[in-house]
């Protein structure tokens, strides 16, 4: 369980931190190719949403590494859940039926839940 909860949680973690950093530092028409709902969602929003993504991804793996408030790991993880939740309304809002990463986001942040609280 411990292993799969690394391979997991890591993966996610290295999508989360990548796509957080990217949000919290490319401006809106760097991000406009990759993610076309940035045209209807303040900077400002984006930018927060980015850092959220960020601490999350720290969230999933430093409390587990260091033993501090290792409670963090699932609660980042459900986080993830409402994240991709809220993601893929917009997307269906918008007019985007291209859902199939969110969704696989969504799975595997419920899969992280799992995983985190079944750890020792």
């Amino acid at each position: 369980m411990n292993v799969a909860y690394w391979i997991v949680a890591g993966l996610l973690a290295a999508f989360y931190l990548y796509g957080g950093a990217v949000k919290a530092v490319r401006s809106r028409d760097a991000l406009r190719p990759m993610m076309a709902w940035v045209d209807s969602t303040p900077m400002p929003a984006v930018r927060a949403i980015g850092v959220v993504e960020v601490l999350g991804a720290a969230g999933l793996v430093l409390p587990p590494l260091t033993g501090v408030a290792p409670w963090l790991a699932p609660a980042a993880a459900a986080g993830f859940v409402v994240l991709q939740i809220g993601a893929t309304g917009v997307h269906l809002r918008l007019g985007d039926r291209q859902v199939a990463l969110n969704l696989t986001l969504l799975a595997t942040a419920a899969v992280t839940v799992w995983l985190a609280a079944a750890r020792p």
